[in-house]
């Protein structure tokens, strides 16, 4: 049986992952913050939850050593957890855009480096949970759109280090997807994705997921997932200019 550890485990697009893996025949380890939300999954034999502050660094280590003892191998590595932020960079304070480096990159790298020798064994998968704001501009999010445009960048680099032990780096760009509607809880500046008011054609978690599943089966090394996302990709390779236009048009203030 092959193992995934997913993070942002309790959270719609976790959860997702681990109901789709699993009927495959998977079996899943979900990492949240502990609380509420995570305890609410609850255990089963074939998945473990893990509560986990990921921008810690050695209770990250501590975790991962934690879930290769307990796992026969490690074969997918899912980057889901994050965080987004909306607003004019003029509102921005560095305290927010350090933070949002730390949950949305750094956690997600750290984790990375932790489980690389894990998945050479396995030539497994590195799969990096990103957004239309890692390859494109997007508005107020500029601090956002940074920590996803660094993901990218790192992953595409491993990319190329890791190809001769057969592991894949996959990056996964959903425009928007409706995670958490209408959930107004925000720590801060930050807020949990998709509770966003400022959607366009949003998906459900559901169909992200089965996106970004059949673009793995394919072998893509980048799957912009949704048709907001596709036609992002491509104006935004072939016409700069028209997608920023688009863009502050069609996504309005919140």
């Amino acid at each position: 049986m092959k193992t995934a550890v997913i993070t942002g485990g309790a959270g719609g697009l976790g959860r997702a992952f681990d109901v789709e893996l699993r009927a495959r025949g998977w079996a899943t380890v979900l990492i949240d913050l502990s609380g509420p939300a995570l305890d609410a999954v609850g255990e089963l034999p074939e998945r473990r939850i893990h509560g986990c502050d990921l921008t810690d660094t050695a209770a990250l280590r501590s975790l991962c050593e934690t879930i290769r003892e307990a796992a026969p191998g490690i074969d997918l590595v899912i980057y889901n957890a994050g965080v987004t932020q909306i607003g004019t960079f003029a509102e921005l304070s560095e305290e927010t855009h350090r933070r949002l480096f730390e949950i949305n990159y750094f956690a997600a790298v750290n984790m990375a480096q932790a489980f690389l020798p894990d998945l050479q064994r396995a030539r497994g998968t590195h799969l990096a949970i990103s957004s239309v704001a890692g390859f494109s501009p997007l508005i107020r999010r500029t601090g956002y759109a940074a920590s996803k445009h660094a993901l990218e960048g790192f992953f595409k680099s491993l990319r190329a280090e890791e190809k001769p032990y057969g592991v894949r780096c996959v990056i996964a760009a959903p425009s928007f997807v409706a995670t958490n509607p209408g959930d107004s809880n925000r720590v801060g500046e930050l807020s949990r994705p998709g509770s966003a008011a400022d959607t366009v054609d949003a998906m459900t978690p559901e169909q992200a997921v089965a996106e970004i599943l059949q673009g793995l089966e394919r072998g893509r090394n980048v799957i912009p997932v949704g048709r907001v996302a596709r036609l992002s990709w491509w104006l935004n390779r072939l016409s700069p200019n028209l997608f920023a236009w688009l863009m502050m048009r069609n996504i309005r203030e919140d």
